[in-house]
């Protein structure tokens, strides 16, 4: 018996992992924010490195997910898309949470997209998400307290 379930037990293990799907937890603190008529948890990116890495390496990220960038003062703000596989908009802010400029990015984009006028905030949401929720330059939007008062 032992003989025939070796070759069993070594055929599962070589099948199964590639029947799951790999998903990269995050250790970020996460925010609940309402953008249009939806709430999305946001991971906070507030570190320089937590920033650099941003969604770099990641299979995709759920529809109701995304990432906010605090910084702690409005600046001109430069993104890109390096070895992130999947498409992204980007939602720029001012302190008050005035959007100051929307861009797009396509996957693995290594050219940078900046903002069209200084920002403090940048939401990195699935490509598509800021038209289908119709968010506008010169929208408000209402930043969370711990977004405000982000962990150090």
């Amino acid at each position: 018996m032992k003989s025939r379930l070796i070759p069993v037990l070594v055929i599962l293990l070589i099948i199964a992992p590639s029947g799951c799907r790999h998903k990269q937890a995050s250790l970020l603190p996460v925010t609940s924010m309402q953008i249009g008529a939806e709430h999305f948890d946001l991971e906070m990116a507030v570190s320089p490195h937590d920033q650099e890495v941003g969604l770099m390496h990641r299979d995709s990220l759920d529809p109701d997910h995304g990432m906010i960038f605090i910084n702690s003062q409005e600046q001109p703000q430069t993104f890109w898309n390096h070895d992130v596989h999947f498409p992204l908009d980007l939602i720029f802010l001012g302190a008050g949470g005035n959007v100051v400029s929307l861009k797009h990015m396509d996957a693995y984009r290594d050219t940078a997209v900046s903002s069209d006028a200084p920002a403090q905030y940048v939401i990195e949401l699935n490509a598509g998400t800021v038209d289908r929720l119709n968010v506008k330059v010169g929208d408000r939007l209402t930043l969370p307290k711990d977004v405000l008062n982000p962990p150090k």
